[in-house]
């Protein structure tokens, strides 16, 4: 395995000098930095969920500093987060149900039953997860009876001493190659997340269509070439996304792939809107309360879309649920770019350099726009279609409450 402090200083660099773009490259290589941590943080016979859990913790929070605006970091920083609590929380339910077990294989001699009964598998199971988790209405409303204390068998104190350093030290490891395990599951399916979404482009699209998108987006490329190779005859629009027009780079590769495409200026979109079916478009980030941080231009678009009831679709990985709200104040939500992208500095100097109290020059190149989520008709995950009213649940099953905040403030932009 690699050097995890030079790995991680290397991913610094490129985050803090902006060489990485796009939300599912970041994301994958976020991953495999926490999952190299991991791999070589030494675990203690003692609480060895923690150790994982502050050793990720630190990374993390050097990673999402480097680059706040891009909001994969901290996603994949809590699922990684999240993943070692659950994994902890199944060794333990383990380790507790099997404690029962052998309690009831005793001999019922040597054991009193009235004083400590057996519990049963749901017990266990509601015993873990009340002492593992926070507090909740659920864990509240969850039967777990007085008799949540489990047996010990009578022992020496010496062989009960080696034996439980002996479990803790396995339970460790166990803990370990479960969490790898399962980071490699997120880093495979960070990876396939496009070909899990352009499975779904035969329910949505449909013959002699017409879509509109914006931009440039990889995901929504294998969308619509997906609805393409299933014999779905459509057109595409497409609003070349200035100042940096990355939707010329969409148009010539849905052009080179078969599909009939139209190029358009963005002025042009709320003039073409009346001749559009579904509006399909990628995402920088979805928040917890369904409203999207996208490439400048899409909240015209959605706008345009709502006018004429023309449904507005949105593509998006899971690595791109966001458990923050947007106006949480850790929440970096644009960024400006430099003004060279919509302005030749040799023309408009003069007007830049001119002295105080005369005329002054300003450009401002934002790079995302936002979204309200009553602007989206539906999101498109690697899990299948959701209402924009049901992105706060989805997101609940990926996160933890307890890695929303971290030492007085949130993870996301400390």
């Amino acid at each position: 395995m690699p050097d995890v402090q030079s790995l991680a200083s290397d991913f610094l660099n490129q985050l803090k000098k902006r060489k990485i773009e796009g939300s599912q490259a970041t994301a994958k290589q976020t991953a495999e930095v926490l999952r190299s941590v991991i791999s070589q943080q030494r675990v203690p016979h003692t609480n060895q969920a923690g150790a994982l859990i502050d050793a990720v913790r630190a990374v993390g929070e050097q990673l999402i500093a480097a680059n706040p605006v891009e909001l994969a970091v901290g996603n994949i920083v809590r699922r990684v987060l999240h993943i070692i609590r659950e994994e902890h929380l199944s060794l333990a339910t383990d380790a507790i149900a099997g404690l029962g077990i052998s309690a009831e294989s005793d001999d019922e001699d040597d054991v009193d039953r009235d004083d400590h009964p057996v519990l049963s598998a749901a017990a266990v199971a509601a015993a873990a997860r009340s002492t593992l988790r926070p507090p909740s209405l659920q864990t509240l409303l969850e039967d777990v009876p007085n008799s949540a204390a489990i047996p010990h068998a009578s022992s020496s104190g010496g062989e009960s001493e080696g034996k439980s350093r002996s479990d803790k030290g396995s339970r460790g490891r166990k803990l370990k190659h479960d969490v790898i395990e399962a980071v490699n599951d997120l880093i495979q399916d960070i990876a396939t997340c496009h070909e899990q979404i352009a499975e779904q482009a035969v329910e949505h699209i449909h013959h002699n269509e017409v879509i509109l998108t914006l931009g440039s987006s990889r995901t929504v490329l294998e969308f619509l070439c997906a609805a393409k190779e299933k014999k779905r005859s459509f057109r595409v629009f497409v609003a070349e996304g200035a100042p940096r027009y990355k939707g010329h780079l969409l148009a010539k590769d849905l052009a080179a792939r078969g599909l009939q495409t139209t190029v358009i200026t963005d002025s042009a979109v709320f003039a073409m809107i009346s001749r559009v079916n579904m509006v399909i478009v990628g995402a920088h980030a979805v928040m917890a309360n369904g409203g999207v941080i996208a490439p400048v231009g899409l909240n015209m678009v959605a706008l345009a879309a709502q006018r004429h009831a023309v449904p507005f679709v949105v593509l998006a990985g899971s690595h791109k649920l966001c458990p923050l709200y947007p106006h949480d104040p850790e929440v970096s939500l644009n960024e400006l770019r430099s003004p060279s992208e919509l302005l030749d500095f040799g023309e408009f100097s003069d007007c830049m350099d001119s002295p105080s109290g005369a005329g002054s020059l300003h450009v401002v190149n934002p790079t995302f726009d936002y979204v309200d989520p009553k602007l989206v008709s539906l999101f498109i995950t690697d899990t299948g279609g959701h209402n924009p009213s049901y992105m706060y649940r989805l997101i609940a099953d990926y996160y933890s409450a307890d890695d929303l905040v971290v030492k007085g403030g949130t993870i996301a932009g400390s």
